[in-house]
């Protein structure tokens, strides 16, 4: 596999392709931070509008000039300049805004009644070479505000470029409840370490490496306790002595495809990857939460396909890893089951490679979610029970406890059974459990393409072969599916009790 993610080869296959950093996409206008402390700003109008972003701008250091008549301001611009602003500073003069009121400004922003009134304030504050803003109209704009997420000193802006306030809004919403409010304490002891970072680590993965590991402790921990800023300290001298001391190795389930379905944690774990190496069944989509740089390397195994050894992909993690490298080993579903996640932790405890478990929704609760059950569903179903549906040598496992497996006060959950599905039932029913019992299987659970079926036992063969044993197939049996084979049992007599048409025609 070429190290060359980079290259544009029209020959170069689909997974390649896949494998390729993504670059940036169009950006339908830059966010761009800027910094106001101590600089003047204007702002004509005495609206509520005007009195918000007199306030937003204050309170990013800057020296506002309000130019408003007194008997134009509103109660809300009254309140504003009775309250001193926290950062900045904010003078109100009554009077109307004139030309050389602009100079020296660095943003000019206005509330203005109508185009014409736009249209004389835009022409002044670019005479004067000022970015402009006019509130609620886009086209006179040279930059615009974006929805804000305020845990200073970070900072999150959000645009819609206008098209959709409400949207960027409820994003914004959504983002608050991803940043915890320790991040600002975080954030400050982030300054208080960055000189020592800048002076001792080398621009590049050193540097990223001291900061994605920070960022961890930013988004685990709650506040930053007294020993956190000499562990911060302790990391830099570590990098600085050993570079390759940042390498480490995070096992992330990616869950059962659908991207909404990672945890956040799973996310950030993308994010921070030098190295990832995924796995088969993991959806394009989940790769694309990836950071661009990180080099991707697919590594899945497929029954009845040449696979990659697990072998080789302990010595890939450790190999990454010992040259200071985060390693994300991507799997589908749930890292710790059916994942042989074992012989991943015992090579890389072995070679004294820091690792991380980071779990994933493993497919039974897809399987659930999308047929709308309750697994242990207390009126049906006292036990749950994972098993696999091959063996190493790729066949059934023979030292199953079938006998226990046919149990009709159970849901049990075959993984990787597709191919086995006629032995798995012809077992359970010759161990007692009736031939009537319902089943549920899917492939390609919670992405575009899943496909379902349901049904008894006794079928349970022929609906995995209309579905297809070349997918990933999971498989459910127990009574808690007893609704969807009763559906699927009915839909087949609806169809089968429609007349079939006959062509007729002229000769």
């Amino acid at each position: 596999m070429t190290d060359d993610f980079d290259q544009n080869d029209e020959s170069e296959t689909g997974e390649e392709r896949r494998q390729r950093p993504e670059r940036v996409a169009d950006l339908s206008t830059l966010p761009v931070f800027l910094d106001l402390k101590g600089r003047r700003a204007v702002v004509a109008g005495g609206s509520d509008a005007a009195a918000w972003k007199a306030e937003l701008i204050a309170a990013a250091g800057a020296s506002v000039d309000l130019y408003a008549p007194t008997d134009t301001l509103t109660d809300e611009m009254r309140a504003v300049l009775s309250a001193p602003p926290p950062n900045g500073t904010l003078r109100h003069h009554d009077r109307a805004i004139v030309p050389g009121d602009l100079h020296d400004a660095a943003v000019a922003i206005a509330d203005c009644e109508d185009e014409a009134e736009a249209e004389r304030f835009v022409a002044a504050a670019r005479a004067a070479g000022v970015p402009v803003n006019v509130i609620d109209k886009p086209a006179f704009c040279s930059f615009r505000f974006g929805t804000i997420v305020n845990r200073s000193p970070v900072v999150v802006g959000i645009s819609t470029d206008g098209a959709a306030p409400i949207l960027g809004q409820a994003i914004r919403r959504r983002i608050e409840t991803l940043l915890p409010p320790a991040l600002a304490s975080w954030a400050d002891l982030a300054a208080r370490v960055r000189a020592e970072v800048m002076e001792h680590l080398s621009p590049g993965r050193l540097r990223r490496t001291f900061w994605e590991r920070f960022s961890d402790s930013a988004f685990t921990a709650r506040l930053p306790d007294d020993t956190a800023e000499a562990d911060a300290r302790g990391f830099v001298a570590a990098l600085r002595n050993s570079p390759e001391a940042g390498g480490r190795v995070t096992l992330v389930g990616a869950g059962p495809g659908e991207a909404e379905l990672l945890t956040l944690k799973a996310v950030r774990a993308l994010q921070a990857a030098d190295v990832i190496l995924f796995d088969d069944l993991v959806s394009d989509d989940i790769l694309e939460l990836a950071r661009r740089e990180a080099k991707r390397m697919l590594v899945g195994k497929r029954a009845a396909r040449e696979s990659c050894r697990q072998e080789d992909i302990n010595r890939m993690m450790v190999q990454f890893a010992k040259a200071g490298k985060h390693v994300v080993r991507l799997k589908a579903g749930d890292v710790s089951v059916f994942g042989r996640a074992g012989e991943e932790l015992d090579e890389l405890n072995r070679e004294g490679i820091p690792v991380q478990i980071v779990p994933g929704i493993t497919a039974a609760s897809a399987l659930a979610a999308s047929f709308g059950v309750s697994l242990t569903h207390r009126d049906r179903a006292q036990q749950l029970r994972f098993v696999t549906g091959h063996s190493k040598k790729g066949g059934l496992p023979e030292d199953l406890d079938w006998q226990a497996l046919a149990d009709d006060h159970a849901t049990t959950v075959f993984y990787m059974g597709g191919r086995m599905a006629p032995r798995i039932a012809e077992r359970l029913i010759a161990h007692g459990l009736p031939a009537a019992t319902p089943v549920a299987v899917a492939a390609n659970l919670s992405r575009a393409d899943e496909t379902r079926g349901a049904g008894t036992l006794a079928e349970l063969g022929l609906i995995v072969g209309r579905i297809g044993v070349d997918r990933p197939i999971l498989i459910g049996v127990g009574r808690v599916f007893a609704e969807a084979a009763a559906e699927a049992a009915r839909t087949l007599r609806d169809e089968s009790s429609v007349p079939q048409q006959r062509s007729t025609g002229t000769a």
